[in-house]
């Protein structure tokens, strides 16, 4: 299946996150089936709070692809997004996204809150959860076990 082909990218790029001392999340850009954009959370690095692996994304294919709608486009991450990420996917109009474990603390696509489907908002997205959750969960507990030692 391509969208776990997708996320195994998406987990390469949160292991580089891992690497560097960031939150382990990571995203890929994909449209018509090839990788247009790829990061990583960088907060830490670019001492930046909106420096989330989705918004660097949207950031570089928006440059790649000349303009900021992304609405033939599908967002691949490791976590679901949090409010600030699933509201730039909004307003960037971003066709689909795909995560990989829910956020029951911070995730604003189904965990908390829907903004990603929301009928009040101008655009809404195709969704899609779970895939690959085992493995981004046991990144981020293997991140988080590391931290408190």
């Amino acid at each position: 299946m391509r969208d776990q082909e997708f996320m195994r990218e998406a987990l390469i790029e949160a292991k580089k996150a891992f690497s560097l001392g960031e939150i382990p999340i990571g995203a890929v850009i994909v449209k018509n089936g090839q990788i247009i954009a790829r990061d990583h959370n960088r907060r830490e690095e670019l001492k930046d709070p909106t420096a989330h692996a989705e918004i660097l994304v949207m950031r570089k294919a928006g440059a790649i692809l000349g303009g900021w709608r992304l609405s033939q486009t599908t967002l691949y991450v490791t976590i679901e997004p949090c409010p600030m990420c699933a509201g730039a996917l909004v307003q960037a109009r971003v066709g689909r996204i795909v995560y990989g474990a829910e956020d029951s603390k911070a995730g604003a696509v189904t965990s908390l809150y829907s903004i990603a489907t929301d009928e009040r908002l101008n655009h809404r997205l195709e969704v899609t959860g779970g895939v690959l959750a085992e493995e981004a969960v046991a990144l981020m507990r293997q991140f988080f076990q590391s931290r408190r030692k």
